[in-house]
């Protein structure tokens, strides 16, 4: 398998002089990519813009519209009450247009602007600076329709029914970045698994939200136990919430950090979307071996990871059950925000951190990995700058829901920009070269 991967990434290096000819087939109007790509890549936005991240894709149920945030200013935290906006990209024509302005935002998500049901139901969040209560807006891009959600949005389920969140007020003391900005004083600590924080569900029909679990509930029920001597010594918070592709089961992180200060212990909890059947899918003795950023894998029951599973340096991209059995390494090494293509394709996607796999000065991959040959290429390079801690750009390549098009962020012309990948050549030599051997993961 190693020479086979070497083999393929000379193979890669020599094709990136062909990246001229694949942008021939670029959508003329958005601009090609001015990069390194052994595929079609275009520049979908106009600068000082994201996606949101490596769960969802920021094209439209129809695929037309690209839905993006624009930050106020790139360089510096985010202040309280600060607007940023959330951005509508027309694909057919390549023109943007600004839809909605948001308080509610952070570095690394944006104001989680995606999708629902169709191309009328967009979500965000939003905070309101009089009491500096945050909320999900749904809003109607083309008659700038909005209601107010009863909730915060972190993820979507895919039939758009149902928002599911965490605390994203409070969570920036577990990590920032990924929630809303509110003056310090209105982020409350929480001391010890309490009661008073944990996920939540909003049903979009209704805006109406609910209490599913609390982390009191999962600390106290959730099977293998996280249970510690010691509990009131630590500061709990959920970070990121998820549903699978069907919508029966959610996944959380659970984040407790000694409050004299220390290192923090982590552990990935399922449950169904009434917070019920919670399971341990990664205990914290398993993730303090090193390890991060799970997601559902397209069969709704196994997630996968970045994870030390095998006792040697490095991370491996692994699958397990959502109740922690049949851990299997899929790919090595592990790297950045890995996702399974949506359909049936034995593909991966992900990226990486500078400085990780011999990529240097800024510049990352997207790595796209045949999961039942066991080859990999780096199909885009991208710079990413120098900025690191809230301020570093991740590119967090999104399958589309087709499975065609991998979205991903950058930097180009000084400044963060949207990118768009074409992986229907990749996808089509796939399926006309199917392996015998048998494939890693689910």
């Amino acid at each position: 398998m190693i020479t086979n991967r070497i083999t393929a990434l000379i193979i890669a290096g020599l094709a990136y002089s062909a990246n001229i000819l694949a942008q021939k087939a670029a959508p003329a109007s958005f601009p090609a990519f001015n990069g390194q790509a052994l595929v079609p890549v275009v520049k979908v936005s106009s600068g000082g813009t994201i996606h949101r991240f490596f769960d969802t894709s920021p094209l439209s149920p129809s695929g037309r519209y690209l839905a993006l945030f624009r930050f106020p200013e790139e360089t510096r935290s985010p202040k309280p009450g600060e607007v940023g906006q959330v951005i509508l990209v027309d694909r057919q024509s390549g023109k943007e247009r600004v839809v909605a302005q948001s308080r509610g935002w952070e570095m690394q998500l944006g104001a989680n602007v995606q999708w629902g049901r169709t191309d009328k139901d967009l979500y965000f969040n939003d905070v309101d600076t009089t009491t500096w209560q945050a909320f999900a807006v749904r809003l109607n891009p083309f008659t700038g329709k909005s209601h107010r959600m009863g909730g915060t949005i972190f993820m979507a389920s895919n039939d758009g029914k149902y928002l599911a969140s965490y605390n994203l007020i409070s969570s920036r003391w577990a990590q920032v970045g990924y929630g809303v900005i509110v003056p310090e004083a209105k982020a409350p600590h929480n001391i010890g698994p309490v009661a008073t924080d944990g996920i939540d569900i909003t049903t979009t029909a209704t805006g109406a939200s609910r209490r599913i679990v609390s982390i009191r509930d999962m600390y106290e029920k959730t099977v293998p136990s996280i249970a510690v001597p010691n509990p009131q010594d630590f500061e709990y918070y959920c970070f990121q919430v998820k549903w699978n592709p069907q919508g029966t089961r959610l996944l959380t992180t659970v984040q407790w950090s000694p409050r004299g200060g220390g290192p923090r212990q982590r552990s990935v909890i399922t449950m169904r979307p009434d917070g019920s059947d919670l399971r341990t899918a990664i205990t914290p003795e398993q993730w303090a071996k090193g390890g991060h950023h799970v997601n559902w894998t397209p069969d709704g029951e196994h997630l996968s990871m970045n994870l030390e599973v095998d006792g040697k340096p490095g991370l491996e991209i692994i699958t397990v059950r959502y109740d922690g059995t049949n851990l299997k390494t899929a790919f090595s090494p592990g790297s950045g925000h890995p996702s399974f293509n949506p359909t049936k394709v034995p593909l991966m996607v992900t990226d990486a951190y500078p400085g990780e796999l011999g990529y240097t000065e800024g510049t990352v991959p997207i790595r796209l990995m045949n999961m039942q040959t066991g080859q990999e290429e780096p199909v885009v390079k991208i710079f990413v700058s120098n900025a690191g801690g809230e301020l570093r750009i991740d590119p967090h390549p999104a399958w589309d829901r087709t499975g065609r098009y991998v979205i991903f962020n950058g930097f180009q012309e000084g400044t963060r920009n949207v990118f768009m990948a074409d992986l229907t050549g990749k996808l089509e030599e796939t399926k006309r070269k199917p392996s015998s051997a048998k494939p890693a993961a689910h």
